[in-house]
């Protein structure tokens, strides 16, 4: 017997409400780590952040401000206009530079309090925006007629005040076809650690094109309050180190299961759960992609962009894994990547994802891309890769907290090599894997692939590189390695 309307809509809602607090129950939050401080800026607001948005309470749920503070809330409180006065924070997070194409460029700033804000480069200049606290005073500005694969330096603009740094540097991307030679970085387990945070200054260093954020790009692990979730990429924006690298680099990010929701969690199918909008708009706050997912018709973390003749997917394997219908990506992710890859006339093509790919990189498939709910999805991919005859491939992954090189024999292809690199400043170690060609646990470290697109066969070289700034492993693959000729 069919139940009546009523009734269905009462177990709809405690499923959702019991879904959600088992979220928040179950892994158990990070907090905050604050040992070893050195930036003065930090040492002042930290504590107070901490007290207003997560509490004394472990798992983040006593925060004075309540389940959905911000910015807008502290903006009320005399310390806090006297913090942001003394140390000089009305540019209160970025610039960040993001979406870099051969003419233009998009840069991210977050305001502490309404402002009007522009980007200047040059004789050039973005549009004129005032923040508010609807986006949580921050803003995204373009700047076009650049010339490819050149150098600026920008300042930016807030009301009548003209920011000018050091740091505040860009480089555009190249053309495709324009022969040349660069580097990306990426990595995950980003928590802020505060004796790790040089870590982004010693990558910076390096100057890489850009920087690809394979999720726990923060640790939040407190899936239903929002204050919390801003608090958190409020600390790691006014991190020196960090500030002075997304200020010239261009970042890309997607999310993963601690910048989600908790340590392993599924979104599932579908909008229903109500926490998912309202952590993906938080999301959507905190970076500069070019997109996130399918917008609000179908939201998520998922983009490509391209880089001269380099073209990168970044997947998102969390806000629609559905174990129970066997999919890591959700049917319209799942489209998109098919259709873009098909498409694509980069001579090398990235595959960005938060999880492992190969067979053994995970513990037996139970968080990956092995699990026998995920297999067939994934094969569907790789099959796609052989029935097109889609060359230069390349597969990179996070989660695990080492680096790792593995290679996927297929019968009717080259070998599809995956570079796994997850601890760019985290404490916890993962053990290393005997199964994969390399791998390794020691210290700190981030995924480097270099590209040269000057040789009549381009190359690109895998490198881990530790906190140092040493490259304590270089793997170099000919684009003929990974063809089907």
């Amino acid at each position: 017997m069919p139940k009546p309307p009523i009734c269905s809509a009462i177990a709809a809602t405690i499923f959702v409400f019991v879904s959600t607090v088992f979220l928040a129950s179950v892994g158990g939050a990070k907090e905050p780590l604050t040992d070893g401080e050195q930036s003065v800026v930090m040492k002042d607001l930290d504590p107070y952040l901490i007290e207003a948005f997560y509490g004394a309470d472990a798992n983040g749920r006593t925060g004075r401000l309540g389940a959905e503070g911000s910015i807008a809330d502290l903006l009320a409180e005399p310390k806090f206009i006297d913090l942001i006065q003394k140390h000089d924070l009305k540019l209160f997070s970025g610039p960040m530079l993001g979406d870099i194409k051969p003419t233009s460029a998009k840069f991210w700033v977050r305001t502490a309090g309404s402002a009007t804000v522009q980007i200047l480069v040059g004789e050039l200049a973005s549009e004129t925006i005032r923040t508010t606290a609807d986006d949580d005073f921050t803003a995204v500005m373009i700047v076009d007629g650049l010339k490819p694969f050149s150098d600026y330096s920008y300042a930016v603009k807030i009301d009548d005040q003209t920011i000018q740094r050091d740091t505040f540097q860009l480089r555009t991307a190249p053309q495709p076809g324009q022969k040349v030679n660069f580097h990306v970085t990426f990595g995950s387990g980003s928590r802020y650690v505060p004796t790790n945070e040089y870590a982004w200054d010693n990558m910076a260093s390096s100057r890489p094109l850009a920087y690809l954020g394979l999720g726990d790009n923060v640790y939040i692990d407190v899936v239903d309050r929002r204050g919390a979730q801003r608090m958190f990429y409020y600390r790691r924006c006014l991190s020196p180190a960090y500030r002075d690298l997304i200020s010239r680099v261009g970042m890309y990010a997607v999310w993963d299961d601690h910048d989600m929701a908790m340590n392993d969690s599924s979104g599932g199918a579908g909008l229903n759960k109500p926490w998912k909008v309202p952590n993906w708009n938080v999301f959507k706050q905190n970076w500069n992609n070019p997109g996130y997912g399918g917008g609000k018709a179908v939201p998520g973390t998922w983009h490509s962009f391209s880089l001269g003749d380099v073209d990168f997917f970044m997947t998102d394997g969390r806000f629609y894994r559905d174990k129970k219908d066997k999919t890591m990506l959700g049917p319209e992710q799942k489209e998109w990547l098919l259709k873009s890859l098909a498409a694509s006339k980069g001579k090398f093509k990235v595959i960005a994802s938060g999880t492992m790919w190969s067979d053994g990189a995970d513990k037996g498939g139970k968080d990956s891309w092995a699990g026998p709910w995920a297999k067939a999805e994934r094969d569907e991919i790789f099959d796609l890769i052989n029935d097109q005859k889609i060359d230069g491939v390349i597969l990179i992954s996070g989660d695990r907290h080492r680096s790792d090189i593995w290679k996927i024999e297929r019968p009717n292809g080259y070998p599809l090599y995956e570079f796994v690199s997850a601890k760019v400043t985290n404490q916890h170690t993962h053990e290393t894997m005997p199964a994969a060609e390399w791998s390794y646990n020691e210290g700190n470290f981030w995924g480097q692939l270099s590209f040269d697109l000057r040789k009549s066969d381009p190359t690109m070289t895998f490198k881990c590189v530790d906190i140092s700034g040493k490259v304590v492993k270089e793997f170099p693959l000919k684009l003929s390695e990974l063809s089907h000729d």
